[in-house]
């Protein structure tokens, strides 16, 4: 006859244990789906209005290889004017292949001088990142680079 009190852990407790423990790995080996060029297209379409990229003035400084997929260093300049008439009043960067595409937006006024912004961002895996920037007059400018992420950071 089985008696409960010989035994340390209750069946209660092990069901509970074993639920856990599948769950977790259920978790684990789920990843987020990534956006498809598609989304991402639509993002920058949603995020920064719609018309051409009539050029690439935009100049995004990032790691060849993120060691740490956590904080990726990125830095966007744009290379245009800040005069009150003409002047870059939106610059946002997006992660081709995170669940959520946009990583950030800054809204700039002339006053800003020149239009440079820097910033750590999260990448899941290797991927293209865009940096996207909008005039006052409605102009679209774009740079990009791969950034790869090791196995250290966040697999990729």
């Amino acid at each position: 006859m089985f008696d409960q009190n010989n035994h340390p852990v209750s069946r209660r407790q092990l069901f509970a244990a074993t639920g856990a423990c599948t769950l977790a790995a259920l978790l684990a080996a789920v990843r987020p789906p990534t956006a498809t060029a598609a989304e991402i297209q639509e993002e920058i379409r949603k995020v920064m209005g719609t018309g051409e990229i009539t050029n690439r003035r935009v100049t995004l400084d990032a790691p060849e290889i993120a060691e740490n997929g956590a904080m990726v260093p990125i830095r966007v300049t744009v290379d245009h004017p800040m005069l009150p008439e003409h002047f870059v009043e939106s610059v946002a960067v997006f992660v081709a292949k995170n669940p959520t595409p946009l990583a950030a937006q800054y809204r700039l006024t002339p006053g800003a001088g020149k239009a440079e912004v820097s910033l750590r961002i999260k990448m899941g895996e290797t991927s293209m990142v865009y940096a996207i920037a909008r005039t006052n007059r409605g102009e679209l400018l774009e740079g990009s680079k791969e950034v790869k992420v090791t196995i250290g950071g966040c697999g990729g």
